[in-house]
Parts: C-alpha cells; structure tokens; sequence
C-alpha cells in the first residue's frame, strides 16, 4: 500500500487555500491542503506497525509550533507547481530528516522545501498566468501546529488518514 505523512493545516486555513485549489490543482479532490514531511512510499503492514512506533517517538519530542504562510512560489523550470510558502521551521526541517533515516525508506526526490501546493500539473502558459495573477494577491495565514498525520492511498487514489500523532503525547 502506499503511504505518506503530512500535516494539515486548520480547517479555516484549509477552505482558505481550497478556494485556490480547487481551480488550480487537479490534485483537489483527492487530499486536503497540506504540508507534506515525507512524500509517498510503499509498505507492507508490517513495516507500518514498525514506521508506526517511530512516528510515536517523534510525535512525543515535539512541541506545538506556529507555522507562518505569507508568498506564493513556483518550483519553475524543474516542475510547474505554484505553492504557498511556509517560513522554514527547524521543527520542519528536523521531522522531515528523521522520516529519512532509520526503519524509514529513503526516498527523497528533491530537496526539503516545506509548502503546500496550490497548482500542479500546468502547461507552460497555464503556469505563467497563474502564477502572475498569485503572487499579486497578499496571502497571510499563520497556524498552530501540533500533530502530524500518516496517510495512505485508497483504490480511487483519495488519500485518507490511517494515524494521527499528536506532539507530546505519551503512548503506551
């Protein structure tokens, strides 16, 4: 099965970057906005259980944390998706690491870059006009954060969450 950890924004933050989306990102209907820490990977149930500890570990050496979303960015010419900047966070930088490492499969296509996609999958005149027409508008969303998600793909390629992990939470 394929799998992913992400984390979402809050449901006003949500309806907020969907009003973009749901033009913009044929991804729309199948996952909600997000941030993701570890891209798609696949595993078996017994390498869940295992990621699953893990996930618990990290989950409890974290603290809630402010995310801060203020410019629309492309990843033009590798790609043509448009985001929405999110202010690096070390907490970012340090979850997205450790999902990397360890019982983890490594599987980083590119560079850690935290955002939450706006557009994808644009041709190159699409992807010139929308990017002009955001990066005019003045996004500001600032979030609390505190929980990262495990999800999985379904059959219909809807992603839906299989465990949450809420920051200093103790587990037995």
């Amino acid at each position: 099965m394929k799998y992913g950890i992400v984390i979402f924004p809050s449901k006003p933050v949500q309806d907020e970057i969907n009003s973009y989306r749901k033009r913009y990102d044929p991804h729309y209907a199948l996952i909600p906005p997000h941030l993701t820490l570890k891209e798609a990977f696949e595993a078996d149930d017994a390498k869940i259980a295992e990621l699953i500890t893990e996930l618990k570990h990290i989950a409890n050496d974290m603290e809630p944390f402010s995310l801060n979303i203020n410019k629309v960015s492309t990843f033009a010419p590798v790609t043509n998706t448009i985001y929405l900047k999110v202010n690096p966070r070390q907490e970012l930088f340090d979850m997205a690491e450790k999902m990397q490492t360890g019982k983890f499969p490594e599987n980083q296509t590119y560079s850690y870059v935290p955002h939450i996609t706006l557009a994808q999958k644009l041709s190159e005149d699409e992807h010139s006009d929308v990017y002009g027409s955001l990066r005019m508008k003045d996004i500001q969303f600032e979030d609390t954060i505190d929980r990262f998600h495990l999800v999985y793909q379904l059959d219909n390629d809807i992603w839906t969450v299989y465990e949450s992990f809420v920051f200093g939470k103790e587990f037995v």
